[in-house]
């Protein structure tokens, strides 16, 4: 499959607008804007694109919400806090190609009736900032942001947000909060935001990946987009590729590609000749698969079925040197740090996870511990305002699950034989 959203991102100059425009860019916005927004929506909804923020939720559903509400004025926020450990899908649109966001930002609040965007940035991506700005500026400039856009009689202004690097703020609600001015903890839903969002008014939350393919949807036409990828999940999907693999990077591929041919085709297999040992497939919140579960389609209707999450996409490949049991323990520091504390189970949940796997993994590991991490698990699952307390839970789960006699083994011995022959 041609690239799409990661098109002209080898030219050194793919920011400037010129260069944008060269390909195409900003055509379909003229083509958008020559339509009925309802119009416009019907081809999203021809489409079949579901949100790649992680939970996968069809676009044309919520932002028929969206737009079913009275109320005015509408609210468009782009989710470009990609916190998670292992992702980094967004940052390729943000700091190469800007433009395609904005357009598809742009066409988005056609469609949705919303006059006002905001790109909420991770805060630590400070270039990104930079160079979204800049394209920004570029845009106004040429009337495709601003007032009366290419004289159609329709508004759409669009400022950069920058987070202060709380992982939590990736969470719709946390990142509205944020975005107020206050501090990012996530909301108790419903009311959800496509109803009650920033500044109580109807808000649209999507991200960076979703609103970029709003111009090719534009361009090939809701039907033919449809075409692309698995039946249930169409579309390209960008997958970011970490660890013991020997091309790591971002790869844009059909949704629905084998999750092996992603690692041995396309990634050049294992690091120096290597054996697979395990791959998170969606980021460090969703579950592991071990070396034989890796014949799956990535899309948000199997890798559910084969027993974790697609998540943003984040593969992350580990060979047999790895220790699970670190990993693990890893994880859940960084859950536990990331933890906002609004609501007890993930607060202190994340707190007891992290403190039991720190003294197995120091050698310092109990009869009876992993029984009791499988408990601490069960008192989160499900009693948390957000999911990063379901995360860190299907983490340990999953580990335990798949390897249980790596924990067992540090329990008894006392220690980490991969540690010693690393």
């Amino acid at each position: 499959m041609e690239n799409f959203l990661l098109r002209n991102i080898d030219n050194p100059n793919s920011a400037d607008i010129g260069e944008y425009e060269k390909s195409g860019g900003y055509k379909n916005l003229t083509r958008a804007l020559g339509m009925e927004a309802a119009e416009v929506l019907e081809e999203v909804k021809a489409s079949g694109l579901r949100g790649r923020g992680g939970a996968g939720f069809p676009t044309f559903m919520k932002w028929n919400f969206a737009k079913a509400d009275p109320k005015f004025p509408k609210y468009l926020l782009c989710n470009a806090d990609e916190g998670e450990p292992g992702t980094f899908k967004d940052r390729p649109i943000l700091e190469k190609n800007p433009h395609l966001l904005i357009e598809g930002m742009a066409i988005s609040g056609y469609v949705l009736g919303a006059e006002h965007g905001y790109i909420y940035l991770r805060g630590e991506y400070p270039a990104a900032k930079d160079i979204l700005e800049a394209a920004i500026k570029q845009a106004y400039e040429k009337n495709l942001l601003g007032d009366n856009i290419l004289g159609k009689g329709f508004n759409f202004s669009l400022a950069v947000h920058q987070g202060a690097g709380a992982y939590i703020c990736g969470e719709e609600t946390a990142l509205i909060e944020s975005l107020e001015g206050k501090k990012g903890q996530p909301r108790t839903k419903p009311p959800f935001p496509v109803n009650v969002g920033v500044w109580d008014m109807p808000t649209i939350v999507n991200n960076v990946e979703t609103l970029s393919n709003l111009p090719l949807i534009m361009e090939i036409g809701g039907e033919a987009y449809s075409k692309i990828g698995s039946e249930e999940c169409p579309g390209p999907k960008l997958f970011c590729v970490s660890g013991f693999v020997e091309k790591p990077g971002v790869y844009e591929l059909p949704m629905g590609t084998n999750l092996k041919d992603i690692i041995y085709k396309h990634c050049g297999g294992i690091k120096n000749g290597g054996k697979l040992k395990a791959v998170i497939p969606g980021g460090i919140s969703t579950p592991v698969f071990p070396a034989d579960g890796i014949d799956c389609a990535m899309d948000f209707v199997a890798v559910p079925k084969a027993g974790s999450m697609l998540g943003s996409g984040a593969v992350i490949v580990m060979d047999e040197s790895v220790c699970m049991v670190k990993v693990t323990y890893r994880a859940l520091k960084f859950f536990e740090h990331e933890s906002c504390g609004k609501c007890v189970p993930c607060r202190e949940g994340t707190d007891w996870l992290r403190k039991i796997l720190e003294r197995i993994e120091n050698g310092f590991g109990r009869e009876g511990d992993i029984e009791l991490l499988l408990d601490v698990v069960k008192v989160m699952i499900g009693r948390t305002f957000c999911p990063l307390g379901d995360g860190a839970a299907g983490v340990v789960t999953a580990m335990i699950k798949h390897f249980r006699n790596e924990f067992e083994e540090h329990i008894s011995t006392r220690k980490c034989k991969l540690s010693e022959a690393n």
